[in-house]
């Protein structure tokens, strides 16, 4: 199948941007990790005018930090419906479901998964909820997965080079 028409990158947090675990320490505040890959892969697509939005059934003042670090404009957070959130963000902003890639890491978000363009999913989810999907990260969530699949789009839409060579100059002003 050919991805030329993606245009908005929907994402969960928990598994996907980060690697799913949940810490506390003992004053309970929470820690989560992101991979710096998945950031600079989310900064290309800028370049290629894909949109990022991150949808998320739980609430974290580290997500919201992140997203703000990244330039991520569209956060849902503590959302139990995804596929309702996702289509309103589809409609506001004019797309339509061909023009969506969404990668989430369990069956909370496959109502979603099964509506999209491109259906994804990092490398270490369950081996029944990966086969039901289009592409699977060869990375774990959190370590790289978001990388594998901005790639792959890229490569897919044929500015992959075109993409590096910007951001590179963009780099080098």
């Amino acid at each position: 199948m050919a991805y030329e028409q993606i245009k908005l990158l929907v994402l969960d947090c928990d598994g996907v941007l980060s690697d799913g675990q949940i810490v506390y320490d003992s004053n309970g505040a929470e820690a989560k990790s992101f991979s710096a890959r998945d950031g600079l892969g989310i900064k290309l697509l800028a370049f290629a005018d894909i949109k990022v939005a991150v949808v998320t059934g739980r609430k974290s003042e580290m997500l919201t930090r992140r997203c703000q670090d990244l330039g991520i404009e569209i956060l849902h957070q503590k959302v139990r419906n995804k596929l309702s959130v996702v289509t309103e963000i589809i409609k506001d902003l004019g797309l339509s479901w061909e023009n969506v890639a969404y990668m989430g890491d369990d069956w909370n978000d496959y109502p979603v998964l099964e509506k999209v363009a491109l259906s994804s999913c990092p490398n270490n989810v369950t081996e029944d909820f990966k086969r039901r999907l289009d592409f699977v990260a060869s990375h774990n969530g959190g370590d790289g997965a978001i990388r594998d699949l901005i790639t792959f789009i890229l490569k897919e839409k044929g500015i992959y080079e075109e993409i590096i060579d910007t951001f590179l100059d963009y780099l080098r002003k």
